[in-house]
């Protein structure tokens, strides 16, 4: 038997939400190397859900909690997990697996296919021209910016009877746009919402339309899908509203399109026992795959099963090409169990400790970081070349304080790696809380912490990077990777992608404003802050547009992510998801 190199595993799971999560776990505890591939954040569509209580074991949750607990327990069983796009997938003579992504080829002698679904667009009249400015997808993400607002809800099933009801928190009205004569979801889901009193449902109805002014969306045409009759819709005050689509999903499976068999809505075709796809070795897990029910707990049993066909795929490879990839010796989670065992050795009474006995060391109060988080953190910061300093200008806020107090633990978990430099900003109104002109292309809203590094001569230099608020929720992964990249040696490029923003000549501002609930705001923000910890001719500046009303009106920021790109004395304002390619497709065309 022999032993290949780094790039070869047992298995490559594409895919980070539940099922592709799972299957790592099983395929790593059983001592399987695997490796999850996840184009955006880790968790998946779940992970935009508020509240989970249909998990069995679990009473309530909500999905973030519920995804990053199943990310911990894949990497502590060994899993290793890596943010990449997967670009296709060969096989060669052997039967090994070759898997292409954006940060190089790995091989494997298994796949196991969970990229999941993305939100379908529902088709009306005006959904792509104001998607991000009045139209979303996202209740968590986007349902603040309506508050006090009507809201329609296009769709029938699940998550339009679950996020018609999380919409009332914000709305002043919520209506639901129904399809068919009744829900087509489980009752229990469509009756809170058929008995929520700031929730009306409309059957048979379809939105054929919407119209805007200058504020926002100001009024709808609906259509009655039995009769075709129009009529026009406005908000009861007569001002503006938005439109939420929950109109199903469609499979992501443009990368497997020719290579395994999808039915004719692009579904993954598999066997049922094995969800083995029509390519020996390659496996189908989750929303992607053609099934009658698509839900969290049906995407975990589906990794498991197909994690434990994978397994056996790849000894029976393994056995046949004498080729052992090189598996992890002790996981997070063995070392655990060994250590508690140690805490109580076995015939061993442990004595009683006396009342008066004060020997246990205080718990920590206020951190931001657990022991998991702490861990990746050292792991980081460890790679970095050089160290960075994070500047802060601070206000007289709580948001300041708080600020300061997570830059202040972070500075002490660096290693040295991390410095801190810390000033109030010269001017703050009556309520502490300082003044800035929104105008501005990179508008200075305190409090902000800025990246700098020494250049060649040893003086400190910023890098471009800044995130005006408190980098947590969702952005935290974003600001530790702004960290590495300002840092070097950074997250890897395609050689293309390192060519063009070498090519940006002239000065970019990049203005991103993000909720640290949005699952879609991160990869945004990692994008225009890559390209500006290797340009210095490009600033991108992360706003968390809670905290600042006076950008979200002048903006009329409705979604986030929303980026506004200001070149050579032009704007252009764009929404969604970008990766790096995308996000200098959109500063070039400026």
């Amino acid at each position: 038997m022999s032993t290949p190199g780094q790039d070869f595993y047992d298995a490559v799971v594409i895919g980070g939400g539940p099922a592709g999560l799972t299957a790592a776990m099983y395929l790593a505890r059983a001592r399987y190397r695997t490796l999850v591939v996840e184009k955006d954040d880790f968790g998946g569509q779940i992970t935009i859900t508020d509240e989970v209580v249909n998990y069995p074991g679990v009473p309530t949750t909500d999905g973030h909690a519920l995804a990053s607990a199943m990310r911990r327990q894949a990497q502590d069983f060994g899993a290793e997990l890596r943010t990449a796009d997967v670009t296709g997938i060969d096989v060669l003579d052997d039967g090994v697996k070759l898997v292409h992504t954006t940060r190089g080829d790995v091989r494997a002698f298994a796949v196991v296919l969970a990229m999941g679904a993305a939100p379908r667009r529902a088709g009306f009249a005006g959904e792509r021209e104001y998607m991000g400015r009045g139209v979303a997808t996202c209740a968590t993400c986007d349902g603040e910016f309506f508050a006090g607002r009507d809201v329609l809800v296009v769709g029938g099933g699940f998550a339009a009877a679950e996020e018609s009801v999380f919409l009332t928190r914000y709305a002043r009205k919520v209506t639901v746009l129904v399809r068919e004569d009744d829900f087509t979801c489980d009752a229990q889901v469509a009756d809170r919402a058929k008995r929520d009193p700031k929730v009306d449902v409309l059957y048979h109805t379809e939105l054929e339309g919407v119209e805007a002014g200058e504020r926002g969306l100001v009024e709808a045409t609906l259509r009655d899908a039995h009769t075709g009759e129009r009529r026009r819709w406005q908000p009861q005050d007569d001002g503006t509203f938005g439109v939420f689509v929950f109109a199903g999903y469609v499979p992501q499976t443009s990368i497997v399109d020719g290579f395994v068999r999808l039915d004719d809505d692009g579904y993954v075709i598999c066997d049922p026992t094995t969800l083995e796809t029509s390519v020996p070795g390659v496996y189908a897990a989750g929303d992607l795959r053609a099934k009658d029910l698509r839900q969290v707990v049906t995407a975990t049993a589906d990794g498991a099963i197909a994690a434990v066909h994978a397994e056996q795929y790849a000894a029976d490879m393994s056995r046949r090409t004498g080729v052992v990839p090189e598996r992890p010796s002790v996981s997070v989670y063995e070392r655990r169990e060994r250590e508690e065992r140690a805490k109580t050795p076995p015939e061993t009474t442990v004595a009683p400790v006396s009342s008066d006995a004060d020997d246990t060391p205080a718990p920590q109060v206020g951190s931001f970081f657990d022991d998991d988080v702490r861990t990746q953190l050292a792991m980081v910061f460890a790679r970095m070349e050089k160290p960075v300093t994070l500047q802060l200008q601070l206000d007289d806020t709580p948001l300041s304080v708080e600020l300061r107090a997570f830059v202040d633990e972070l500075v002490r978990l660096g290693g040295g790696k991390l410095a801190m430099m810390a000033d109030r900003v010269e001017r703050v109104d009556e309520h502490g809380r300082g003044v800035f002109n929104a105008s501005l292309p990179l508008p200075f809203a305190a409090p902000v912490v800025s990246l700098l590094v020494r250049n060649g001569a040893g003086d400190l230099v910023p890098t471009g990077i800044a995130f005006h608020g408190v980098p947590g929720g969702h952005e935290f992964n974003s600001f530790v990777l702004a960290l590495y990249n300002a840092a070097g040696p950074g997250q890897p490029l395609p050689d293309d992608e390192r060519a063009r923003i070498e090519a940006i000549h002239e000065p970019v501002d990049v203005m991103l404003f993000v909720s640290l609930t949005c699952t879609m705001c991160p990869e945004t923000v990692r994008a225009a802050q890559r390209i500006a910890s290797l340009n210095p001719n490009v600033r991108a500046e992360a706003y968390d547009i809670a905290h600042y009303p006076e950008l979200r009106e002048r903006y009329g920021v409705m979604s986030v992510p929303c980026i506004v790109v200001t070149r050579g004395g032009a704007r252009r304002t764009d929404f969604g998801r970008k990766g790096v390619a995308q996000m200098l497709d959109l500063i070039e065309h400026v």
